[in-house]
């Protein structure tokens, strides 16, 4: 908890009590949570809170690289970064269901065309969308 929240101030940004009652939902939760399992987390101490609220921060700790948003047709969900672990993810169209990649397919190609291009990668995230084992087979749970 700390060093996200050191992330925070060095950031410029003040360390309110919603902010530290999102990340504390975020790390109870562990992978995965919607919005809304966030918010029903944070209203236990933090009743006042709002579904926009929990988007607000949700979108800052998505820009300064402490929590990761990957979309989805069914909602998006949020995970924690992990210093030192970057992977990507697997989402299925059908049921949503969400799984770890632990590979990552960029490669100096994109970095050489990018610097062509006048850039320079900071960082990059992937999601691969197709269809689970489950619902391609018919095994919906």
């Amino acid at each position: 908890m700390e060093k996200k929240l050191s992330i925070l101030r060095e950031k410029g940004y003040k360390i309110t009590p919603q902010r530290r009652a999102v990340i504390t939902a975020l790390e109870e939760f562990g992978k995965f949570p919607t919005a809304q399992n966030i918010l029903e987390s944070v209203k236990k101490t933090q009743p006042d809170v709002s579904l926009d609220t929990i988007y607000r921060n949700l979108t800052l700790l998505a820009e300064v690289g402490i929590v990761h948003e990957i979309h989805r047709h069914t909602g998006n969900i949020y995970e924690i970064v992990t210093p030192g672990h970057h992977h990507h993810h697997l989402v299925c169209t059908e049921c949503g269901r969400t799984e770890c990649l632990d590979i990552c397919p960029v490669n100096d190609a994109y970095v050489r065309e990018a610097e062509k291009k006048g850039f320079q990668i900071t960082g990059h995230t992937f999601e691969f969308y197709g269809i689970c084992h489950d619902c391609n087979t018919g095994n919906k749970k």
